[in-house]
Parts: C-alpha cells; structure tokens; sequence
C-alpha cells in the first residue's frame, strides 16, 4: 500500500497517483483545476463539532484521533475508507489537506488507518 499526505496547496507531483481532498471544506483562493483533485469524500471528514473541538485546544491529539476513528466506524465512512484502501493497493494515492499541521490531523489519522 502506498498512501502519503501533502497539502493541497503545495503543487501537483507526477507520483501523486490519486489525489483524494480529506477537508469537509473547500480550501480558501484554490481552483479546482489547480487543485487536480480525484476524489472529495466529504463523508471521510472529521464532523464539525470534533474539528471545532479539536482546534479550540479542549484535547489532545490522542483524544481527537480516539473520537475521529469511532466516527470513522459509521457505516457509509466505514466504506469510503475502504474504497481508499483498495485504491492504495492498486497504486499511490495521495491524501490532501489545507491543514498545516503535518502530523497531527485528520489527514495523518487516515493514513496511518489506510496503511495499517
């Protein structure tokens, strides 16, 4: 499996295989063309009240990758992440995000659970 994450603004690479957006929302002043995206599985996304929890600084980074992978255990996310993980083992594919926080995001709980 060959699963990596880079941000969404730094340019497109040939070896990026397939780019998957991992953000509920889109990222502020980039096109879609500019963004080269394959896939947006919003159902993938942390909910909205985990992300505001997350980023007010209530808990840590262990506590928000608890609550994010039993969110991820729903059904419909449950499905989507393995449609990710059969797309990584036909090839690279590369999870994308606005979030400047290389290690310690979303994006990195789902590689870690695709690579698993």
């Amino acid at each position: 499996m060959s699963v990596r994450v880079r941000r969404v603004y730094d340019p497109p690479e040939p070896g990026d295989g397939v780019r998957v957006l991992v953000d509920r929302l889109w990222p502020r002043g980039l096109s879609k063309e500019d963004a080269q995206v394959d896939e947006w599985p919003k159902a993938l996304t942390p909910s909205t009240e985990l992300r505001r929890w997350y980023h007010s600084g209530e808990g840590t980074y262990e506590q928000f990758r608890h609550r994010y992978e039993a969110e991820l255990a729903d059904p419909a996310s449950a499905g989507l992440l393995n449609h990710l993980r059969e797309l990584s083992q036909r090839g690279q594919v590369t999870l994308v995000t606005a979030s400047k926080a290389r290690d310690k995001n979303h994006a990195a709980v789902l590689a870690a659970l695709l690579t698993a």
